[in-house]
């Protein structure tokens, strides 16, 4: 059964009467194409109102959407031959953050991302994709494999944040984030990030700070959570949408700031309303990045992605 959000409802109602008539007719002679044809019309006008003008908030609400397509979708739809590597060497393997080898569309590559998890069981398994010490210190390991062999390095990101427990903070959370982002900075191969959903605080920027960053259409990226923003200004998680409106946490404020390089179109209604297309124009979208990055020696790539992050928040 479909999820719906909340501005979602009119959507939902006129799904629900044409699920209800699919039922009614099952079974029987009964015609009732000409009595769901206008209802069905009548959805998908809702629906593309409704996604025409989404605001912050609820950008962020369909980017945390529990149906959306995650690391896993995206690795079986874009990478052949996946062999997943684990641990960090060091402590344990952290099923928060995944990486790998792989072929993506013929060439060879290194992939890490968060997961999620799209059940019960494989959220507590994957931590809600929050990101521990041996998860970032996994991903240093790899992005230094890719560098020795040469292999470009794509980082699908999704998470709420890094895990904020004591036992991370006991393990140096703080210090594996920062020695991540070093890695991504000092890669002598092409890096390049693409922001599924949420784009949480230093645990996204801890596998995003990329040559070139691209944002699904309706992802968020930002420093905090609207909530945990709205809790500190307002003393209230309620003002949220406020806080989500003052962030510029959409991909389209963020591409007009110079905080990415390029958005990736969602069909109508989200990615989870037809992952196998979203995760395709994503596809297409790496394969042109990676062919802007065809070339460059280690000195430029290094370079060019720090000139990049050294420029945002200037005046443009």
């Amino acid at each position: 059964m479909a999820t719906y959000l909340d501005f979602e409802k009119p959507i939902a109602e006129l799904q629900s009467r044409i699920d209800e008539l699919r039922r009614t007719a099952e079974g029987g002679d009964v015609d009732i194409a000409a009595e769901i044809a206008p209802l069905q019309a009548k959805s998908d006008k809702f629906l593309r109102e409704a996604y025409s003008r989404l605001t912050p908030w609820q950008k962020t609400q369909v980017a945390r959407h529990p149906e959306r397509p995650h690391f896993k979708h995206y690795a079986a739809g874009l990478i052949d031959d996946f062999m997943p590597l684990g641990g960090d060497r060091a402590f344990a393997d952290d099923q928060a953050i995944i990486g790998g080898l792989g072929r993506f569309r013929g060439r060879r590559v290194l992939v890490i991302g968060h997961e999620k998890g799209d059940d019960t069981t494989s959220r507590l398994k994957h931590n809600f994709g929050m990101g521990k010490p041996e998860g970032y210190r996994k991903a240093i390991r790899l992005m230094q494999l890719a560098d020795r062999f040469g292999l470009p390095v794509l980082t699908l990101v999704d998470t709420s944040g890094a895990f904020p427990g004591i036992q991370a903070e006991e393990r140096g959370q703080a210090e594996a984030i920062a020695r991540s982002t070093e890695a991504c900075l000092n890669l002598g191969v092409p890096l390049v990030a693409a922001i599924l959903g949420e784009g949480g605080s230093g645990g996204a920027v801890a596998l995003a700070a990329g040559n070139k960053v691209l944002m699904m259409e309706h992802a968020v990226y930002s420093v905090i959570s609207p909530e945990g923003c709205a809790s500190i200004l307002w003393r209230t998680a309620d003002k949220a949408a406020e806080a989500a409106e003052a962030m510029k946490v959409t991909a389209q404020h963020l591409l007009e700031l110079g905080v990415i390089d390029g958005i990736v179109p969602e069909p109508l209604g989200g990615a989870h309303r037809d992952p196998a297309r979203a995760i395709g124009a994503l596809g297409d979208a790496i394969e042109g990045a990676l062919g802007e990055l065809d070339g460059l020696n280690p000195d430029a790539l290094r370079q060019t992605r720090r000139a990049k992050f050294l420029a945002m928040g200037r005046a443009r």
